[in-house]
């Protein structure tokens, strides 16, 4: 695992518990070099989002990684669940092909 995927992974980990968690780097599908650690997909699943809307679940996370997104993280893509939503549905929507840079398509 990599440096920004592990600390993701921790921060996320320390902070809300999770039942699930993915941190996916999905930097490979976008125009950076090799090796980057730039965008990421999470899937984070915790008891701290019932009764929150999304705009809340983002705001705390983004909270959490406040110097990563300083830092290195472009982007990040956020699917977050109660862990009743996640029961009920465990779909988690792909990420989009990129178009910047040299991949436009």
């Amino acid at each position: 695992m990599k440096p920004v995927e592990s600390q993701i992974r921790a921060k996320l980990s320390a902070a809300f518990q999770p039942i699930h968690l993915d941190v996916i780097n999905e930097s490979h599908m976008h125009s950076v070099p090799p090796g980057s650690e730039s965008h990421f997909k999470v899937v984070l699943v915790s008891a701290d989002f019932v009764g929150k809307r999304q705009v809340q679940r983002h705001q705390s996370i983004y909270a959490k990684l406040a110097d990563e997104l300083e830092a290195s993280v472009h982007a990040l893509a956020l699917h977050t669940y109660s862990p009743e939503e996640w029961l009920a549905n465990q779909a988690v929507p792909d990420s989009p092909q990129c178009l910047g840079g040299s991949k436009h398509g």
